[in-house]
């Protein structure tokens, strides 16, 4: 797994990551959650037409909030809450039936610490390790593709690109598939973060900068950033999916669970 780069730019890291994560025509909504006295920030950006206002926008915040984007394409309509530029105090955000396609499995490799606070250089460097386990893994026991990696800013993610419908079956797959690796690699300094299996998901946006607590030499804040993705990214397959949800039976201790059934 490749180092961070202690220079970078950002609005063209921030370019860059858009055209990896949303590579077909769609809306995406950009977030900053609890952002003190503005509420919630939202704006919701038409690509590629609107890539340069989505890129500025996210500049415009980072640094003071934390910037975050849905991770798959959500209903066209949408953009009649704040086209293409934000808004302060929006009370209504993406919900999962909002969502018109599954295309991002994320993994989230984060280090434990106290809530609120960016992770030391130590935890994050334990977060590397434990994703480049995983990543290795599941291509060489699972025969996954190789995935899009990016830092968080306080951890590591790994993102496989899918093509589901976002429907019930969908959502129950992927919280297997994730509660299956949780169980096989978690560790008492990471855990794989196993809410990360509906819709409508936010994550960092990448070129952001992580802004937990405040800037400490210890726990710096750092920029989120997607580094060079595959070649080819490849899609991981339904049966792929299936076959990992189906090991929760194994990972998991005498506590009853059955193997994800409704894909066989």
């Amino acid at each position: 797994m490749p180092e961070t780069t202690a220079a970078f730019n950002p609005q063209q890291t921030i370019n860059d990551a858009i055209q990896v994560m949303f590579p077909l025509p769609c809306v995406v909504e950009i977030r900053s959650p609890k952002a003190g006295k503005n509420g919630t920030i939202c704006g919701y950006f038409e690509l590629p037409q609107h890539i340069d206002r989505m890129v500025n926008a996210i500049m415009e915040i980072s640094g003071d909030y934390n910037v975050y984007w849905t991770i798959n394409p959500v209903d066209r309509s949408l953009l009649a809450r704040s086209a293409n530029k934000l808004r302060h105090h929006m009370e209504t955000t993406t919900g999962d039936r909002e969502i018109i396609q599954r295309q991002w499995l994320p993994l989230d490799f984060d280090p434990q610490r106290a809530t609120g606070i960016s992770s030391t250089d130590e935890e994050k460097r334990a977060a590397r390790t434990l994703a480049s386990k995983v990543k290795k893994w599941l291509k060489g026991e699972m025969g996954w593709p190789d995935p899009v990696v990016a830092d968080s800013g306080n951890g590591f993610h790994l993102l496989y690109r899918i093509d589901l419908p976002n429907d019930d079956e969908s959502r129950e797959l992927l919280k297997a598939a994730l509660d299956a690796l949780a169980h096989k690699f978690d560790t008492t300094s990471v855990k794989i973060d196993q809410k990360l299996f509906n819709a409508s998901r936010i994550l960092k946006a990448y070129g952001s900068l992580a802004v937990k607590g405040d800037n400490m030499l210890e726990r710096p804040h750092r920029m989120a950033q997607m580094f060079a993705p595959p070649e080819r990214i490849e899609i991981v397959s339904k049966a792929l999916l299936t076959a990992l949800a189906c090991l929760i039976h194994i990972f998991e201790d005498n506590k009853g669970l059955l193997c994800y059934k409704h894909v066989v």
